[in-house]
């Protein structure tokens, strides 16, 4: 609309029913929009939700294994781990060495070497093993792509069995009215 007074501008704004804002206050002379500032202040509000909605918030598991750890115990903390990282979360797993296994850092090495190669359909090492005082560490983040994969091949499989179930729910009835019909002809015969 080019340079305008600000009175004029104004009555502008209030003719049309709208705000005259401010865009840029430093410039010479400032620049001005007319425009529904309540609009534009809830249109602003929706995209900042939705831009929070899409971001994705990770967050960092921890699990903590024992170099003497029995394989029960290693079988049902790898199971969790495996859970954590269907979930989305990465996951840190965390060989804590007391006195003298501290000697035996290749305990701590095998036992992350065999969680990261038993969660491999599922993730992949960010941060691989390394020695911190007396802590050995290890960073496993989910990968999206073999996370599907599982998922449709779960859905897959959860498809076939109730298709079987099916099946045989469908084999059974026609069983009983064989077993019915059967009874009923034979005495007919007698």
């Amino acid at each position: 609309m080019g340079v305008r007074p600000t009175p004029e501008a104004l009555r502008l704004a209030q003719d049309e029913g709208l705000d005259l804002v401010e865009v840029a206050s430093k410039a010479n002379p400032p620049v001005c929009r007319i425009m529904d500032y309540g609009k534009w202040k809830y249109e602003q509000s929706q995209r900042d939700k939705e831009s929070r909605k899409k971001s994705t918030n990770v967050t960092v598991k921890e699990m903590k294994y024992r170099p003497k750890i029995g394989q029960g115990d290693f079988d049902t903390k790898t199971r969790k781990v495996e859970k954590f990282l269907g979930e989305g979360s990465k996951v840190k797993v965390t060989i804590m060495f007391r006195g003298r296994e501290m000697q035996h850092p290749e305990l701590g090495r095998r036992i992350l070497d065999n969680v990261a190669d038993t969660v491999d359909h599922l993730a992949n090492v960010e941060f691989g093993p390394n020695l911190e005082g007396r802590n050995m560490v290890m960073v496993l983040g989910p990968d999206k792509k073999k996370l599907a994969a599982v998922k449709k091949a779960e859905e897959e499989a959860a498809a076939a069995e109730a298709a079987e179930l099916e099946a045989q729910s469908h084999e059974e009835e026609l069983h009983e009215e064989e077993s019915v019909s059967t009874p009923a002809a034979s005495n007919e015969e007698e």
